[in-house]
C-alpha cells in the first residue's frame, strides 16, 4: 500500500506537469500510468532506424505554456523546413505549385475562402474558449453542424470543401457534418483565431529537437520513483475523505484526491466505488475521440527540396488531406509526413496493409511524383488502435453536447478531478493545453489540499 496526497492517473503531460506542480508545493504524488512509457500522446520512437514522432510534436508561437516548459526543462526547438513552393490538388485532380497563403483556385473562390475565414473569425472573437457556452446564439449554433453552418454562409462548395478541411481533417479529425459549429468556433478561438488555423506556418512552426516526448520524460524523471508504469486502474474507491486507486501489479493507493489524467473515452475503463454521479455518466457518453492516420515516409534524401518544393501539400480531394517536410533535425535523410482523417481513415483500414500502403503512396505521388513512390521506411501511426488512447487527435462533443455538457466537464466529484487537454480551452487539443490544464487542475487541488505539517516543497515549478 501507498500512502500519498494526491494519486494521478495518467503520465501524460497534463498528468506529469499536475504531478510536479504539487510536489513542489510540498504534496506528495503518485502517478499511475497504464502504459509501459510515460508521454500519453506524445510518443518519440525509433522506426527501423529513424526517429519518428508518432504522436503530437508541433510547437507555435502562442503556445507559451508550452515554450515556457521546454525552456524549463532545457528542451531546445528548430523551424519546419518550408522553402520553396506547396502543392494543391483539385477536386479534378489537377495539381499546381504555389506559393503565399491563398490556395491557387479561381479568384472567386479564393476570394470567398478569404471571405469566410474573415466572417468565422467575427463568431470566433465572441468565443471563450474557457467558457464557449457562453458564446452568443451558443445553443443554434452547436445544434448545428459545421457544414451545415458554412453551407449557410457561402454557396460555394468549392470554398467551403476547403475551409472545411482546416477544422474537419485537420483538427477534429471527424467529418464536418458530425460536430457542431460551435464546437469549431471553440477550436478556432482556442488558437487564438481561425486564422492562425489555417496558417501552417503558424500553427505548425517548429519541433522539438530529440522529439515531444521528452517533455514527459523529463518531468517524470523528477518524480522518480514516484511514477509506476504497467499499472492501469481498475478501481477508483472514493468518500468524501478521499480515494482508493486500485492498479494492476497489486498497487493499491490511498490519496486525499485524484487527478484522471486521462482521454474522456477512458473514464470508463474506471470502476468507480461508488458510480459517478449521473452528470458525469451522461455528459461523458457524449464525448468521443476523432480518427486520424499519420503516415510517415522516410526516404534517402529530401528529394522534394531539389525541386523547389517545401513539402508543405493540401488537398480536401486527396486520401492524405495534407502533408509536410518532417526532416529530423540533422538527419540527411528526408521525411514526409501525411494524414488521412474521418471517413478516408476508416475507409483505408477496410483494405489490406498492403493495399492501404499504395493508397497513400499514390496520394503522397500525386503531390511529389513518383519518387514518393519508394520510401526506405514507412510507418502508420494508428492511435485508433491504442488501447489507452482510442482514436487521435482528441475527444469533441456530439451535436448540440457542448452547450448541455460543456461546463461540468470539469466538474469535481467528491476528491476526483478530470484533466486533460480534452478538457482545455486554451490551447485545446495541444501539448500547450495539456500543460495549462495540468497547472490549474494543480492550483485547484492545492486550494482545497492543505499541505501537512512537516512537508516541504521540493521539485520543479513547472
Amino acid at each position: 500500500m501507498i500512502e500519498s496526497d494526491v494519486v494521478v492517473i495518467g503520465a501524460g503531460v497534463t498528468g506529469l506537469t499536475a504531478a510536479n506542480r504539487l510536489r513542489a508545493a510540498g504534496l506528495t504524488v503518485t502517478v499511475l500510468e497504464a502504459r509501459d512509457r510515460v508521454g500519453g500522446r506524445t510518443w518519440t520512437n525509433d522506426i527501423d532506424g529513424v526517429t519518428l514522432e508518432i504522436g503530437g510534436q508541433w510547437v507555435s508561437p502562442d503556445q507559451t505554456a508550452l515554450l515556457e516548459t521546454l525552456d524549463e526543462l532545457g528542451l531546445d526547438t528548430y523551424d519546419r523546413y518550408r522553402e520553396g513552393s506547396s502543392v494543391y490538388v483539385d477536386a479534378a485532380g489537377t495539381r499546381t505549385e504555389y506559393t503565399g497563403d491563398i490556395f491557387p483556385l479561381p479568384e472567386a473562390t479564393a476570394n470567398e475562402i478569404e471571405r469566410l475565414v474573415e466572417v468565422v473569425d467575427e463568431y470566433v472573437a465572441a468565443v471563450d474558449p474557457a467558457r464557449p457556452w457562453e458564446t452568443p446564439d451558443a445553443a443554434a449554433l452547436d445544434e448545428t453542424s459545421f457544414r451545415a453552418w458554412l453551407h449557410t454562409l457561402s454557396p460555394d462548395r468549392v470554398a467551403t470543401d476547403n475551409v472545411e478541411l482546416f477544422i474537419a481533417g485537420a483538427m477534429l479529425t471527424k467529418p464536418a457534418h458530425a460536430f457542431s459549429a460551435l464546437q469549431a468556433l471553440l477550436m478556432a478561438a482556442s488558437a487564438g483565431s481561425f486564422a492562425n488555423l489555417v496558417d501552417a506556418d503558424f500553427i505548425l512552426d517548429k519541433r522539438v529537437v530529440g522529439g515531444m516526448q521528452q517533455v514527459s520524460e523529463r518531468l517524470a524523471e523528477r518524480l522518480g520513483d514516484a511514477v509506476h508504469l504497467n499499472a492501469p486502474v481498475r478501481t477508483l474507491r472514493w468518500t468524501d475523505e478521499g480515494v482508493v486507486a486500485l492498479a494492476d501489479g497489486g498497487l493499491e493507493v490511498h490519496a486525499r484526491q485524484a487527478l484522471v489524467a486521462v482521454p474522456p473515452p477512458l473514464y470508463s475503463r474506471i470502476s468507480y466505488e461508488p458510480p459517478l454521479p449521473r452528470r458525469q455518466h451522461q455528459l461523458h457518453q457524449h464525448l468521443s475521440m476523432g480518427f486520424v492516420i499519420k503516415v510517415h515516409a522516410v526516404y534517402d534524401r529530401p528529394f522534394w527540396r531539389g525541386s523547389g518544393l517545401s513539402g508543405t501539400a493540401f488537398s480536401p480531394y486527396e486520401v492524405v488531406h495534407e502533408a509536410y517536410d518532417n526532416t529530423e533535425h540533422g538527419s540527411e535523410q528526408g521525411t514526409l509526413v501525411g494524414f488521412v482523417s474521418d471517413q478516408h481513415a476508416d475507409d483505408l483500414f477496410t483494405l489490406s496493409a498492403a493495399e492501404r500502403k499504395a493508397r497513400v503512396l499514390g496520394s503522397l505521388a500525386h503531390y511529389y511524383g513518383d519518387e514518393a513512390l519508394r520510401p526506405v521506411v514507412y510507418y502508420e501511426s494508428d492511435w485508433g488502435t491504442e488501447e489507452w488512447t482510442r482514436g487521435a487527435y482528441a475527444a469533441s462533443f456530439d451535436l448540440g453536447g457542448l452547450v448541455r455538457y460543456g461546463a461540468d466537464q470539469r466538474a469535481a466529484v467528491g476528491p476526483i478531478r478530470f484533466a486533460s487537454s480534452d478538457l482545455a480551452g486554451q490551447g485545446y487539443q495541444h501539448v500547450d493545453g495539456a500543460v495549462r490544464i495540468g497547472r490549474e487542475v494543480a492550483d485547484e487541488i492545492l486550494a482545497v489540499t492543505p499541505v501537512s505539517a512537516g512537508e516541504g516543497a521540493a521539485g520543479s515549478s513547472v
